[in-house]
Formats: structure tokens, sequence, C-alpha cells
């Protein structure tokens, strides 16, 4: 008998210290939302980055419930295309995000981004805290001072909303159709209007 209750009581110990040690070293994760322009060519430049666990284009900023591409695509929706990165802050840091945002946008324009134009593709930065939020604009002062742009940075810097996930073929769509994603990037000029911005740092 007491060898049983002693048992019991060793595999209870043994389960209570599994389930604290999974919960002790599960990794944080945090949440960041941008938008940039075309979310096709936003979603490649955080997906490689280390300590980035997944990157959801979608649509986010407006007032129409459960939007469609179509319908965001097409204006009114209030809305505009961005991404949503899920990251360990361990592994890469909110900055970081934030460094990588700036070299993927043109921050001087503020109702377009390349050859997209309309207030569905204008960049903003979407907090979802305080920290965040603090960051974002710091590193929006650091932009503007070095005065590389012949334009005043104009990129928003807003509290998050209701983000929705775009539908399954927009996801991934740089490996998806490669072919049709390097050509619409070049054919809109994005790399191009790119490198004059930034120079040997865009993209990066």
């Amino acid at each position: 008998m007491w060898k049983t209750i002693y048992r019991s009581i060793l595999i209870c110990l043994i389960v209570i210290g599994c389930l604290h040690s999974t919960t002790a070293t599960a990794a944080p994760v945090e949440k960041a939302i941008f938008a940039g322009g075309c979310f096709w060519c936003m979603e490649q430049p955080f997906d490689s980055l280390p300590g980035v666990l997944s990157v959801m284009p979608g649509y986010t900023g407006g007032t129409k419930l459960n939007p469609t591409y179509q319908e965001v695509s097409a204006g009114g929706t209030g809305h505009t295309e961005a991404v949503e990165i899920i990251f360990d802050p361990t592994k890469t840091s909110y900055e970081k995000l934030l460094q990588v945002f700036w070299r993927n946008i043109d921050p001087t324009k503020a109702d377009r981004q390349f050859c997209d134009i309309g207030n569905q593709y204008r960049p903003a930065i979407f907090y979802l805290s305080d920290q965040q939020r603090t960051l974002a604009l710091a590193s929006k002062e650091d932009i503007s001072k070095i005065k590389r742009f012949k334009e005043p940075v104009v990129t928003e810097i807003v509290p998050a909303s209701r983000f929705y996930a775009a539908e399954e073929y927009h996801r991934q769509y740089y490996k998806k159709n490669p072919i049709r994603y390097r050509f619409y990037r070049s054919n809109c000029g994005r790399d191009k209007r790119l490198k004059e911005l930034w120079g040997t740092a865009a993209g990066h």
C-alpha cells in the first residue's frame, strides 16, 4: 500500500516538474504591425530575420469588418495593406524590426508607395504598446535627423487596430510565385527607389 502511495506521489511530482519546466522555458513572443505598400514586398524582408516566427499579410487601420482584397485595393474601406509579425524578442528586437521597416519603404510618401497609389498603400507603424510607440517615435526622429531625403518623413505612427489576415493566396507570395513577384517589384520601381533613398542599406 505504502509503495503504491509513494509511487503515485512521485509520479505527480515528476508531472508537475515537467509542466513547470515547459512553462519556464517557453519562448516569449511579441507582435508588430507595419504597413509599407504592397504586403507581398513587406513579407519577404521580415521573413528571413532570426527570431521572426511568422509574417502574415493582411489589412488594418480601416472601419469595414472582414474586408476582402478586392475591397481594400479598390480603396474606401480605410484599411491599408500591412504585415503582422510574430517574433521572439530574445532573438530579435523591435528596434531591429523598425530598422528593416524603414529601409523597405519610402518614408517621404504619405498616400502611396512606389507604383501603388492611394490611402490603401499608405506606410505606417501600428504600435501595440507604449514601449513600441516610444521606440517607433524615436526611430522616426532618428531618420528625420540624418536629413537623407529632400522631403520630410511623413510615415504615420498610430495605435494598432484590428488586423485581418489576407486571403491564403497572398501568403508567402514571394515563394509561391517567385517570377511574378520579382517582375512586380522591378516593374513597380520599388528596388530602384529604395536604392535611391537608402543606398547600400536598402532592404536591410
